[in-house]
């Protein structure tokens, strides 16, 4: 149980961290000109639109991988580590094949551009967020069946917590001017950081389980 919920810390505090979460938020409101409180409230809805797609969809992967764990065990322990290996192999390619160019988040631009409103900018954004729910996450939905509803749980109120109060953090300290960090590597190689995690937490669920 413990190793779910620190794998689900470090994924949630990793997902958070990724610039294309929090940034745009923060040059959204600055070019609209919010106030602190309006920026945190569009934070916590655009981010809550996020963590539910991710949530609801982690929870059919988790069911499915109950339901394989009540007549073959022995399969699933093997199989989801084998599952967070190759989503993490998979995501260190995939780091190797981009061009890492920087990227001015074109999406958030247009619909700058194109809709004025608060409301239209929030609803677009938390739409296009739910559309786009967190891979990771879900991959280590299916290692957590292993523990049945409890483990689903555990990385569903644990997930939903972290990563809510990371970027709302990372908000604050952005328009508070704190965070001068440059974080273009994380933002270019996201992927890679990502896919080293889950390929150490299959090792770990590997050889912790056997």
């Amino acid at each position: 149980m413990w190793q779910i919920f620190l794998g689900s810390i470090v994924l949630s505090l990793i997902h958070a961290s990724i610039p294309n979460h929090w940034i745009p938020i923060i040059a959204i409101s600055k070019i609209q000109k919010w106030t602190y409180k309006e920026t945190i409230s569009a934070t916590f809805i655009i981010g809550f639109a996020h963590m539910m797609s991710t949530i609801i969809i982690g929870i059919i992967v988790g069911f499915l991988g109950i339901k394989l764990s009540e007549n073959y065990d022995y399969i699933i322990k093997i199989a989801a580590p084998l599952v967070l290996l190759s989503i993490g192999v998979i995501y260190l390619l995939l780091d190797l094949k981009s061009d890492h160019r920087h990227h001015h988040h074109k999406n958030e631009e247009q619909i700058i551009k194109n809709k004025k409103s608060k409301f239209a900018i929030i609803s677009s954004l938390s739409i296009a967020m739910f559309l786009s729910p967190c891979l990771e996450i879900e991959a280590y939905y299916f290692q957590a069946a292993s523990l049945g509803w409890i483990g689903i749980l555990i990385v569903s109120t644990t997930y939903l917590a972290v990563t809510m109060l990371s970027i709302i953090a990372l908000v604050h300290f952005g328009l508070k001017g704190v965070n001068k960090f440059n974080f273009h590597f994380l933002e270019n190689h996201d992927k890679m950081i990502t896919g080293i995690v889950l390929i150490l937490l299959g090792l770990l669920a590997y050889f912790v389980e056997f």
